[in-house]
């Protein structure tokens, strides 16, 4: 699914670069460099749907876009909602922006996780520090429905305890009994209660029945090829794994090149993709 802005939508005319004014509601920080941005058009405008998965282009008035994972709950009405990391000049000003200012926003974009595959079978979340944005969708879809799947399982890990996302959320996660939320990091101090090692790490004690898995991944690529090894190791078929790539993107409608994937543009025909289709490309450097 491709939906263009509100904006672009209300206006034939309108260029497809053209961003819709959204005003920031509330700049929640996550950690020391990430913060929840969440935003409401300014316009007064409904918001257009996405699907889990899917990401908007975001804008910094003066500055420029950077691709951002919608963040939020698919089935609210309410406000926007994008987790943003500050490590460039364009992600740096859209992580200070406090409420009242304004960005640009135009989507959603992009090729959605398979969730229409997921009902009878288990789920495998599997999420690498910021990574976790773009499947929290997914997460409230299937907690919403949950009587529609069999086992949800969850593993999520980061650099150190400071690096978790949305930690407060993860704790209300684990304390539910119909999915099992594994959360390790890679290194800790002794207030570290939790796993310690890389993701991969918590695959073998997963519990779920690998003929009838649905395996959804998300995080840096290196980790992501780790996983999904360790996902077909245990038997898991490499169709059955989606992985969403984040490579550079700069105009979202596959016109710019800046995302090309061998044969594939990531803002087009992705950013999510079974691992089937990518597996021959991810060792392949971005230019």
């Amino acid at each position: 699914m491709v939906a263009r802005s509100p904006h672009a939508a209300s206006d034939p005319g309108a260029s497809p670069y053209a961003p819709a004014p959204y005003r920031v509601l509330d700049n929640h920080p996550e950690t020391g460099n990430t913060v929840t941005l969440t935003l409401a058009p300014a316009s007064g405008e409904p918001l257009p749907s996405f699907l889990p998965g899917q990401f908007n282009m975001f804008y910094a008035f003066g500055i420029g876009e950077a691709a951002i994972s919608i963040s939020g709950d698919p089935s609210s009405k309410g406000p926007l909602v994008h987790t943003v990391r500050a490590v460039g000049r364009v992600s740096q000003a859209l992580a200070r922006l406090r409420p009242g200012e304004f960005a640009g926003v135009r989507g959603p974009y992009g090729r959605a996780w398979p969730l229409e595959e997921a009902p009878g079978k288990d789920v495998v979340i599997v999420a690498g520090g910021l990574g976790l944005a773009p499947l929290r969708p997914v997460l409230y879809r299937l907690l919403a429905e949950r009587s529609r799947y069999g086992r949800i399982e969850v593993i999520y890990g980061a650099r150190t305890p400071a690096d978790l996302i949305y930690y407060s959320e993860l704790q209300s996660w684990r304390h539910r009994t119909d999915v099992r939320v594994q959360v390790t990091v890679d290194s800790a101090d002794r207030s570290w209660n939790g796993d310690v090692g890389v993701v991969t790490q918590r695959i073998p004690d997963s519990r779920f029945d690998p003929e009838r898995t649905l395996a959804l991944v998300c995080g840096p690529e290196i980790m992501m090829r780790y996983v999904a090894q360790s996902l077909i190791a245990r038997g898991i078929a490499p169709h059955a794994i989606w992985l969403s790539m984040e490579r550079n993107m700069k105009c979202a409608i596959a016109q710019c090149g800046h995302c090309q994937f061998g044969p594939l543009f990531l803002c087009r025909d992705g950013p999510v993709f079974p691992y089937s289709q990518i597996r021959g490309l991810m060792s392949q450097r971005e230019a």
